[in-house]
């Protein structure tokens, strides 16, 4: 493939000749990658403030080895090979790693980690910095002490390879599985400051060393063979977690809400400004509204005993399209876009919406999830619910008030102290008793969120845009 490349046959002089070592394939040599002499300043002058601070995290170092749990962990960490720092870092990943179980995923990390660590070894030859453990005559907290004392003797300290290649391995197994992000990077962090802790490197090579692994890490998506493998990856991975999901643009079992249901009222939000991102959401390309076929025929199930007892279906939102959730999340990663605040979630820091609020993968998006509200017909006024769609808090709950499975009011308030009265937790129970009356299962933290219990796609995401369907 295009830009894979081999390194060049390493080779050790023995009696009799040259014995050259396999060669381990990599997606750029080191003169196509970045030089990091060029990229990163020099580490701290021993007369710095910075170098105080080393000095003082060596000693916090040596404060974490009274804890044996962290000792070790941090032994663990120290051992060097790619089998080592998978088998470590499997855990948070929530698969176990290895050549043999997970190929795709093993191949991706062993050539990704062969790459990135190519461009350690200049600087650290370069600088030459003394480490700690030498700097204060003591001895380093791993297995093999002696043996490793002696061979780390030999080279430089800055940047500390064993970080770049741990937080490498969280960089990329967190493309892989970014529903465990958060705990793939802690332990990538926590890999980083055993190094610390063993007395190998000082905190200022573990800090940019944790620089060097992102400067790999984003080069390597320029390799189109690194992106190939990427994506044999995150199949082999979808595929043992049991979370392949097929992605189509087929919507020939999907139909107009309207066209099943003339007289819902639709409106849509996400193609309007009035949502909680404060512009129209992608993919959203017509006010319209659309459902697979059987979910659309059960919902008009609903409408018409809802009819009978005064009432119209209003629509907020039914199928979404997967670029629309990719939108979602695309804004809740800008910390500033806090224009809705004060309308949908004024008493959440934003940074809490993914995952509590928000999902990265919606079941909206397999085209049997609808949002709606009630519309009294005498009156001709959206029913009072006690509170809006898509506000993100305790007040949406459908337990929120009272008992929803026995529809008994409470009057229990939030911990902002708001209520809802007994007439809007009524109305709550209006529609929540005939959706699934008609086979439809309610969610535990949005009154309005229904999806058909029997639905024919539960494991697709469609892709295809929002608009009215033509045949």
């Amino acid at each position: 493939m295009k830009n894979f490349k081999k390194m060049v046959l390493a080779a050790m002089v023995i009696i009799g000749g040259i014995a050259a070592v396999p060669a381990q394939e990599v997606y750029f040599t080191v003169d196509e990658m970045p030089n990091i002499i060029k990229c990163l300043p020099a580490p701290p002058d021993t007369g710095s403030a910075q170098f105080a601070y080393d000095k003082a995290r060596y000693a916090w170092g040596k404060q974490q080895r009274l804890n044996p749990e962290r000792a070790a962990i941090a032994r663990g960490d120290a051992v060097w090979g790619y089998d080592a720092l998978l088998k470590q870092m499997s855990g948070a990943f929530g698969m176990n790693i290895s050549e043999t179980e997970t190929p795709e995923i093993w191949k991706l990390m062993t050539t990704s980690l062969s790459t990135t660590d190519q461009i350690r070894v200049a600087p650290k030859k370069y600088y030459m910095r003394q480490r700690p453990f030498l700097y204060y005559h003591e001895h380093l907290l791993t297995y093999q002490a002696e043996e490793d004392e002696e061979e780390l003797g030999r080279e430089g300290s800055y940047p500390s390879g064993h970080t770049a290649r741990g937080w490498a391995a969280a960089l990329l197994l967190a493309e892989i599985n970014p529903a465990r992000a958060d705990t793939i990077f802690a332990r990538g962090w926590m890999y980083g400051e055993s190094r610390v802790i063993v007395g190998a490197h000082w905190q200022s090579d573990v800090d940019a060393s944790r620089v060097v692994a992102s400067i790999g890490y984003s080069q390597l998506h320029n390799s189109a063979a690194f992106r190939e493998q990427m994506a044999r990856a995150k199949a082999e991975f979808a595929a043992k977690s049991g979370h392949a999901m097929a992605r189509t643009d087929d919507n020939s079992d999907f139909v107009n809400i309207t066209d099943v249901i003339p007289d819902a009222i639709l409106e849509i939000r996400y193609h309007s400004t009035y949502n909680f991102v404060g512009s129209r959401i992608d993919g959203y390309d017509e006010p319209t509204a659309l459902l697979t076929r059987r979910a659309a025929e059960a919902l008009k199930a609903v409408s018409d005993d809802l009819k009978a007892q005064g009432y119209r279906l209003k629509i907020f939102d039914a199928y979404r399209p997967q670029r629309a959730v990719d939108h979602f999340m695309r804004w809740a990663q800008d910390i500033d876009a806090t224009e809705m605040k004060q309308y949908f979630y004024p008493d959440l820091n934003k940074n809490v919406l993914i995952p509590d609020y928000i999902a990265r993968k919606s079941g909206h998006t397999r085209g049997s999830t609808v949002d709606l509200t009630l519309f009294d017909m005498r009156t001709e006024k959206e029913v009072d619910m006690g509170g809006t769609f898509d506000w993100f808090g305790p007040e949406s709950h459908p337990d929120f008030g009272g008992n929803p499975d026995k529809a008994k009011y409470t009057g229990a308030k939030s911990p902002r102290g708001r209520s809802i009265t007994s007439k809007q937790f009524h109305n709550r129970m209006i529609l929540r008793q005939a959706m699934m009356r008609h086979g439809f299962k309610p969610l535990d933290t949005e009154w309005w969120h229904f999806t058909l219990k029997d639905e024919p796609y539960p494991s697709t995401y469609f892709t295809f845009p929002v608009k009215k369907i033509v045949r």
